[in-house]
């Protein structure tokens, strides 16, 4: 039994190429790099003790920051780039 969306799939799997697998690796990346940051100087998260700490100084959190980037880029800017990288692909081939 074949299906068309799972042939479509591996065929999509089978064309990317190093660039694109690698464009769409720095969001996940990142995510996990500030996870690993956030783990590894727990000191740095104020929310985990927030003595005499303003609003906006708990708000202020560098791991959490490179989060958010990470998953501003998967979200928002990857997938534009991907779009575009295999425009380009695609006219250096035909």
């Amino acid at each position: 039994m074949e299906s068309h969306f799972a042939t479509e799939a591996a065929a999509q799997l089978r064309r990317r190429s190093p660039r694109a697998v690698a464009v769409n690796l720095i969001g996940p990346v990142t995510m996990l790099g500030g996870v690993a940051w956030a783990f590894l100087q727990p000191y740095r998260l104020t929310f985990l003790h927030p003595q005499r700490q303003g609003f906006w100084w708990l708000l202020s959190e560098p791991p959490l920051y490179v989060i958010v980037v990470g998953l501003v880029f998967a979200l928002v800017l990857a997938p534009g780039l991907l779009e575009d990288l295999e425009e380009v692909e695609d006219a250096a081939e035909g």
